[in-house]
């Protein structure tokens, strides 16, 4: 539904064309002039103006450059008397979108309307998509063969041209937007938004504003009429991350737009209509949550029509290669190192750590690598972490109470670096020093045990 502004000083002329465009389906807001406009901009999220030419106090044209000194891309369309054609071209100089001149028919104005107020919605969404790509930090491209990969690839073929509701799960950073990204751009909605809601990082009453607008004085705060995400994707597809965060009492108003394809601002009381596609993610096990009680299973299933689940990175190890030098080629380019390489040490590391943040961990590894590395040459010290695990999780903790070990009050910290202090010095002992062979003892490169013999004053056996 677009959102109509209608400037003039006859009272008459706004209630016709008010009901002539909330019959098409328009929602609608008057002002007597150009003022009281001007304040209506300021509060309410316009698609559209219109406004007379001809007004008491600030005309037409004056009106028409406040308002592009606030919203420069809002579209402005001029009423004009036939005999007033030149002012209507200077306004058209001035920025307005169009001018209709007396008389005009009602087939005609609500042609350009529409043109205008789609128009308007791509320079938004155009604008969009360049923050979003200009502030980025994700990575651009699915990358890897792994089997389990392959299948999700053409799970994405095959929905991507549906308007199926998708929930897709994984663990955190696994690249669940990402595959919400794909699914959008090769869909019939491609050119439409895609717009991305975090529904764990907003508390209950931000996140209804966020999802479903709010109008003016709605709460403290609201001080302007605004238009939710669901509006915003309308004709495209909206994407709820961590979707078993939403509340209880907010599902039932989700379900409500999946099942109706209708919402409420907050605040409110005009139902509005939306066409978007639902597709959710989570790292929680919804159906463990719908038995606890904590999320609908009629909202679930309706979301649920498609599951995708993407593995951990843990169980993908076959593709580590080509995501570290695709992230290392990303790194070349961002930070203007075109000589940076990975060495062998390096890769081999990145194969053993148990990258619980996964493919988000590997990146931001990647990178902080890529920074701190001497002469372009990303080695083992530059990709290790503070504590390295095995292959398989040690049973210590379970078998052993480490409160009859460790003193009262003693900080994590202080425990980690003495146990792999200790642990380092026992391993050189055991191998009389030799390096290699410690390091394959505590099942680490000789690089990252060089590092950490660094790291807690352990000097070489003379």
């Amino acid at each position: 539904m677009y959102t109509i502004l209608v400037v003039d000083d006859e009272p008459n002329y706004l209630v016709v064309l008010s009901e002539l465009l909330k019959d098409e389906g328009f929602e609608v807001f008057t002002a007597s002039d150009g003022k009281l406009g001007l304040k209506i901009i300021e509060d309410v999220d316009l698609d559209v103006v219109i406004t007379d030419m001809q007004m008491p106090g600030m005309n037409g044209l004056e009106f028409l450059k406040r308002v592009k000194e606030k919203i420069s891309d809002l579209p402005v369309i001029v009423i004009t008397a036939f005999a007033e054609v030149d002012k209507a071209v200077e306004a058209v100089q001035a920025g307005a979108y169009n001018y209709l001149a007396k008389p005009f028919s009602n087939d005609e104005l609500i042609i350009v309307l529409k043109k205008a107020a789609h128009h308007f919605s791509l320079i938004r969404e155009n604008t969009r998509l360049r923050n979003e790509i200009r502030g980025k930090t994700g990575f651009s491209g699915m990358v890897g063969k792994n089997p389990k990969m392959l299948q999700v690839y053409q799970l994405i073929e095959k929905v991507s041209p549906t308007h199926a509701s998708v929930l897709i799960t994984g663990e955190s950073g696994t690249g669940k937007e990402l595959v919400a990204k794909a699914i959008h751009m090769n869909s019939p909605r491609e050119s439409k938004p895609f717009i991305a809601v975090n529904c764990a990082a907003l508390s209950e009453n931000l996140l209804e504003s966020e999802l479903f607008g709010h109008e003016k004085g709605a709460f403290t705060g609201a001080v302007a009429m605004r238009k939710g995400r669901f509006e915003l994707a309308d004709s495209g597809t909206i994407f709820l991350d961590e979707v078993g965060e939403i509340p209880l009492a907010l599902q039932s108003k989700l379900l409500r737009v999946l099942q109706e394809k209708t919402l409420e601002r907050v605040g409110g009381g005009i139902t509005l209509e939306v066409d978007v596609r639902i597709l959710s993610a989570s790292n929680k096990e919804l159906r463990e949550e719908v038995a606890a009680g904590r999320f609908r299973e009629d909202l679930f299933y309706r979301l649920n029509v498609i599951p995708v689940t993407l593995p951990a990175l843990r169980e993908r190890m076959d593709d580590m290669h080509l995501l570290a030098e695709f992230f290392v080629d990303k790194y070349k380019k961002e930070l203007g190192k075109p000589e940076l390489v990975l060495d062998q040490d390096a890769l081999k590391l990145l194969m053993k750590l148990p990258w619980e943040g996964n493919i988000r961990e590997l990146e931001n590894t990647i990178e902080r690598a890529a920074i701190l590395c001497s002469d372009n040459h990303i080695t083992g010290d530059d990709v290790q972490p503070d504590i390295l695990y095995g292959d398989e999780k040690s049973s210590l903790g379970q078998e052993v109470d480490l409160r009859t070990l460790i003193p009262e009050g003693t900080g994590l910290n202080e425990v980690l670096y003495s146990i792999e202090k200790n642990m380092l010095k026992q391993a050189l002992s055991d191998t009389e020093y030799v390096q290699a062979r410690a390091a394959e003892q505590l099942g680490i490169t000789k690089s990252l045990l060089q590092y950490k013999m660094k790291k807690y004053q352990i000097k070489k056996k003379k």
